[in-house]
C-alpha cells in the first residue's frame, strides 16, 4: 500500500528529476499567476523559519532565491527594488549598529 503526502507547496523546478531518479510517485500542476504568487509568499515563510532554526549559509541562499523568484514573480524591477533598498539605507541606516529599541513614550 502507498504512503500518500499532501504538500500542495512551491517547489524547485528540478524537484521532479530528483524524485524520478529515487522512484518516488509524485504529482504536480504548473500554479496560475495568483497561485504562483501566494505560493511565492508561503515559500518565503517557510525557508525564513529554516534559516531561523538552522541559521547557516544554504538555508539563508534559500531565502535569497525565495526573494529573488518574488522580485519577478510579482513584477518588481531588481533595479528599483535595489533603490528603494539603497534609499532606506541612506535614509534610516542599516542594521550594522546592533540597536535595539528597547522602549518609547510620547
Amino acid at each position: 500500500m502507498s504512503n500518500i503526502k499532501k504538500h500542495n507547496k512551491l517547489i524547485r523546478d528540478r524537484i521532479p528529476e530528483v524524485l524520478e531518479r529515487k522512484g518516488v510517485k509524485y504529482k504536480t500542476h504548473v500554479a496560475g499567476s495568483d497561485e504562483y504568487k501566494e505560493k511565492l509568499i508561503e515559500k518565503l515563510k517557510e525557508e525564513v523559519d529554516e534559516f531561523s532554526e538552522d541559521r547557516n549559509e544554504e538555508e539563508l541562499a534559500d531565502v535569497l532565491e525565495v526573494v529573488e523568484a518574488i522580485i519577478g514573480g510579482l513584477g518588481f524591477s531588481r533595479q528599483n527594488v535595489e533603490r528603494l533598498k539603497e534609499k532606506k539605507l541612506i535614509e534610516r541606516g542599516g542594521f550594522n549598529d546592533r540597536l535595539i529599541l528597547e522602549e518609547t513614550s510620547e
